[in-house]
C-alpha cells in the first residue's frame, strides 16, 4: 500500500483555507465546532447512480497531519498570519470525528459522503484533500463500472497509465478502476502496491524490431511460452498476424504441450477483425484463445461492438477510462452545515437563486431502504443525525423540492449507510482489503433496479428528507427570506 507517509501532504491545501483559519483563530474561534457535509449535485454522464471511493487515501491523510518547521517558515514568509496561529499549526492534533459512506459504496446526488465534525480551524484546513481525494477516485470508480457494465461480464483491464494526468492519477485510478469491476490493470506499481493483477505482454515495437512478424512471435513464444498473447494489427490482422500467431502456436508452443493464450487488435474494424480471427482460430484448433481488444475504447463503443456480434473476450480501455474523458469532473463539494452555539449547533444554510446550489442543513444521517423480498434498493432517506427510522412500519417519503411528489415504502428495510471513521481524532474504522470492497461494490450494484443502471435516461433514484429535516431546511429558507 503506498501510504502518504512518504509525503508530507498537510499543506495540500487552498490557501483560504489557511487565511480563514487565521482569522477563527484571531476571533477565538479556534475551538468552536462546526460541521460539513461533503456531496456532490450531478452524476458524471448523465448515469443513474456514481461509486464512493477514496477513503482509505483520505484515512491515511487524516492519521498524519502535521505541519513542519518548512511549512510555517513559508508561512511566516507571507506575512499574513499572527505567529500565535503559527504555533498553533506547529503544535496541530487532529481531533475531528468523520463519518462517510463504505468505499464501494453506490451514491447519489445531494445525500451527505463525508461528514467532519469538529474544531473549525481543522475542519476547514481538510476541505481541499477530502474533495480531492474523493473526487478522483469517485469518478475513476464510476467510470469503471460503467464500462464493466457494458462488457457483459466481459474482464475489462485498465490500460490507461500513460494517459493518466500525474502519476499519483495513474496509480490510484488503477486502485479505483479495480473498486468499480476492472479485472487487472497495466501499471505495475499497482500490482506491486495494491495487489490489482498486472498485465501486459508485447508493444507494436517488439513486433518491428525483428526482420518479421512471424520470428518476433516467434522469439517471444521462447522466453514466454506459458503466456502467449500476440499483438497480431502491427501490419496486417487477418493476411499475417492471425497466420503467422497461428504458425508459432503450433511449431513452438504445442511441441511443448503449451496453449496460445490469446491475440489482440489495437486497431481496424474491431467488430469486423475479431470475427474472421474468431473463425481461423477455431479452424486451426485454437478455440481456446482468447481475443482481446483495445484502441481508444469507452462503455458506448463496447456496447456497440457487442451488438455487431464481435468476438471479443477481453477489453483493454485507456484514456477514456483513466481520465473520464466523456465526463471528467466530480462535482462534490464541501460546505458548512452547522455551527456550534453553547451546547447546540445552529443550523446553516447557504442558499442561491440555483435552486440546486441550496444546501441542506443541520447534522444529519443516511439510510437506504431495502425492499425486504428482493433486496432491491428503493430510496435513500436523510434525516437528523438522532433521528432513528422505525421499518416495521409504512413510511411516507416526498421529493425535497417537488413536495407533491410522495410515495410510501412498506415491507422495507432501512440501513444507516454513514460510518463512522474518526472518533475525535482517533481512527475507529478498521480499512477493509482492496478485493473486499471491489467485491461489496459489486454487491451493492446489483440491489440497484435495472433501470437506474441505464446508460440513457437512467431513472431516478429517490434521495428525500426526513419530514423533521426538511422542515428545518424549509424554516431557514423562510427565516432568511424575511430578513
Amino acid at each position: 500500500m503506498i501510504s502518504n507517509l512518504q509525503r508530507n501532504l498537510t499543506m495540500l491545501t487552498d490557501f483560504y483555507e489557511i487565511t480563514m483559519s487565521n482569522g477563527y483563530f484571531q476571533y477565538g474561534f479556534q475551538d468552536r465546532e462546526a460541521i460539513f457535509d461533503m456531496f456532490f449535485r450531478k452524476i458524471p454522464d448523465g448515469g443513474g447512480f456514481a461509486i464512493f471511493a477514496g477513503l482509505e487515501q483520505l484515512v491515511e491523510y487524516l492519521k498524519n497531519l502535521k505541519f513542519t518547521q518548512e511549512d510555517i517558515a513559508y508561512l511566516r514568509e507571507k506575512g499574513q498570519f499572527c505567529e500565535e496561529f503559527l504555533d498553533y499549526l506547529l503544535h496541530f492534533e487532529f481531533k475531528c470525528s468523520v463519518w462517510s459512506m463504505k468505499e464501494g459504496t453506490p451514491i447519489f446526488p445531494y445525500e451527505p459522503v463525508v461528514m467532519v465534525k469538529g474544531p473549525i480551524i481543522q475542519a476547514q484546513l481538510i476541505e481541499t484533500m477530502v474533495l480531492l481525494t474523493i473526487n478522483h477516485q469517485s469518478l475513476m470508480a464510476t467510470k469503471a463500472n460503467r464500462i464493466v457494465r457494458a462488457a457483459k461480464g466481459r474482464p475489462i483491464s485498465e490500460f490507461g497509465s500513460r494517459r493518466a494526468h500525474s502519476y499519483d492519477a495513474a496509480i490510484l485510478g488503477a486502485r479505483a478502476t479495480y473498486i468499480g469491476g476492472c479485472a487487472a490493470t497495466a501499471c505495475a506499481i499497482a500490482d506491486r502496491e495494491y495487489g490489482i493483477p498486472a498485465v501486459g505482454t508485447m508493444a507494436h515495437s517488439w513486433v518491428q524490431v525483428f526482420d518479421s512478424e512471424y520470428e518476433a512471435f516467434k522469439n517471444y513464444a521462447l522466453i514466454y511460452p506459458d503466456n502467449c498473447i500476440f499483438l497480431v494489427d502491427t501490419y496486417n490482422v487477418i493476411q499475417s498476424g492471425i497466420p503467422n500467431a497461428i504458425k508459432v502456436a503450433d511449431e513452438i508452443l504445442k511441441p511443448q504441450g503449451k496453449r496460445l493464450k490469446g491475440v489482440r487488435i489495437d486497431s481496424g474494424d474491431i467488430a469486423y477483425l475479431s470475427k474472421k480471427a474468431r473463425k481461423m482460430l477455431d479452424e486451426a484448433g485454437y478455440t481456446d484463445c482468447k481475443i482481446m481488444a483495445s484502441n481508444s475504447l469507452d462503455e458506448y463503443i463496447i456496447q456497440d461492438l457487442l451488438v455487431q456480434g464481435a468476438k471479443i473476450d477481453i477489453f483493454g480501455v485507456g484514456e477514456s477510462l483513466i481520465t473520464s474523458k466523456s465526463n471528467p469532473v466530480f462535482g462534490g463539494v464541501y460546505k458548512l452545515v452547522a455551527v456550534q452555539k453553547g451546547d447546540t449547533f445552529l443550523p446553516k444554510i447557504k442558499i442561491s437563486e440555483s435552486i440546486e446550489k441550496i444546501t441542506t442543513p443541520c447534522f444529519k444521517n443516511v439510510y437506504r431502504f431495502f425492499n425486504r423480498e428482493t433486496g432491491q434498493a428503493i430510496a435513500d432517506y436523510v434525516t437528523l443525525h438522532e433521528e432513528q427510522v422505525d421499518d416495521t412500519k409504512p413510511i411516507t417519503i416526498f421529493d425535497p423540492v417537488a413536495t407533491w411528489k410522495k410515495k410510501t415504502i412498506t415491507n422495507f428495510r432501512a440501513e444507516p449507510i454513514l460510518t463512522q471513521i474518526f472518533d475525535e481524532g482517533k481512527c475507529v474504522y478498521d480499512l477493509p482489503a482492496l478485493d473486499d470492497i471491489r467485491q461489496y461494490c459489486k454487491e451493492q450494484v446489483d440491489t440497484l433496479w435495472e433501470e437506474v443502471k441505464r446508460f440513457e435516461f437512467p431513472h431516478h433514484y429517490y434521495v428525500d428528507l426526513s419530514d423533521r429535516l426538511w422542515k428545518e431546511r424549509n424554516d431557514l429558507l423562510e427565516k432568511i427570506s424575511v430578513k
